[in-house]
Parts: structure tokens; sequence; C-alpha cells
């Protein structure tokens, strides 16, 4: 690489031009000196969902100590723990509020995730979450036997699952399960594994969906035209 020397001349009329022909192109001489290099200062934006206060109902215990928050509510008792980007702290109101503790883009990334977790527990152990759950096929069919679920897939066997502790499962119609419980992230891993055992095929529409889902159908191969 060529060392930067205090002006740089370049001659007019060079063969290196474009096609090789001559250019009457005479570049402007810029003094090593005058280069300057600009530092501009980018501001994260703070996050719209992070600084939204979250309601505590009244029969919703919490216990905060420092970058650790266990709410405990009619349907049970739930944990979260918070990175050193966000600070948690509650209101004389009884409201929380979560706010960053550093101006960086992981902090506001943390900041809009962390207060949705925290609004997550307290609606979980006061009123709960469902996902709902669609079979669609001829002769697929679900129930409850105990602990476990129990769905005809069109398998040689019928696929058993075994209900994980702090959920609910309920079937109706045969065809529609429902499972709740409070713990949001629990629901909808459960729910996926359901789902993962016949994700619906885009032609006929034969599988398990979610209840609110919309599966993109697509057209089968045409006949043969005479």
């Amino acid at each position: 690489m060529a060392s930067l020397s205090p002006s740089l001349h370049l001659p007019c009329n060079s063969r290196t031009g474009f096609l090789g022909k001559t250019q009457g192109i005479c570049p402007r001489v810029i003094p090593a000196g005058r280069v300057r290099f600009v530092r501009t200062v980018v501001e994260c934006k703070e996050s719209r969902i992070g600084k939204k206060p979250i309601e505590v109902p009244s029969n919703v215990t919490l216990t905060l100590e420092e970058q650790f928050v266990k709410a405990k509510g009619p349907l049970g008792e739930l944990s979260l723990s918070y990175p050193g980007e966000v600070k948690v702290v509650k209101e004389e109101s009884g409201k929380l509020r979560l706010f960053k503790t550093a101006e960086t883009k992981r902090a506001n990334q943390m900041h809009g995730l962390f207060r949705t977790l925290t609004d997550n527990i307290i609606v979980g152990v006061s009123k709960g979450f469902d996902k709902k759950l669609q079979l669609v096929g001829v002769g697929y069919r679900a129930a409850v036997e105990g602990n476990d679920l129990v769905m005809n897939l069109g398998f040689s066997h019928p696929v058993r699952m075994a209900i994980p502790e702090g959920l609910k499962v309920k079937v109706e119609e045969n065809t529609r399960i429902i499972v709740s419980g409070y713990d949001k992230s629990a629901i909808g891993q459960f729910a996926a594994t359901i789902k993962k055992w016949r994700p619906p095929e885009p032609y006929k529409g034969k599988g398990i969906r979610y209840a609110d889902e919309v599966v993109r159908r697509k057209e089968g191969k045409a006949g043969k035209k005479k």
C-alpha cells in the first residue's frame, strides 16, 4: 500500500481510463493535511414496550431483591432473574417499572424482553394462560388417560405423551386440545411438542395446528389435459 504523501497528484489524460482510451479527466488534488475523520454518536432509543408500567393485581405477592423478582399468586409461584443491563423498581402506586442501566444496543433489547417476561409471570400466577390445538384428518383423535395425552395420528401405534407438572390438558370433541397453566413458556413448549408429531401439510391441511393458525395451502398436480 502506498504511503500517504502531503498531497495526491495524478496526471491528466491517463491511458488507464475506461475501455483503454485516453481520458481527459484530471482528478482533484486533496492535501493530506485536510483529510479528517468524523465520529458520530448513535443514540439508542428507549423501547416502547420496556417503558410501559406493569400492573400488579391485589392477589399477587411480589418479592423484589435487587436483580431477582418472585411472584406468588392463586395459581402458582414464578421467579425471574434480570441481567445487569436492566433494573426493576417498584413504585409507591404498586406498579413495576424497568429501566436501562446502560445506553447500549443489548440494553435496549433486554429492556423490552424482560418487561414482557415480567408481565407474563404476573399474569400467569393470577389469571393463567392457555393454548388451543386442532386435529385435522380422518381418524385423528386425542384423549387424556390419567397423566398422559394419547393421540391417534395415523401411525401404527398411538402417541402417548406425559403431561408436565404444572400444566393441565383438556380434550374437547376428540379433536380439540387445550393446554393451560401459569407458566407461559412451558405451555408454548408442550404445545409445540404436540404439534411436532404431525405438522399440517400444505395440500390437504391434515395434521395438528394451532386454533388461530392459518395454513397456506398448495394446489395439487393438475391432471393431463386432453
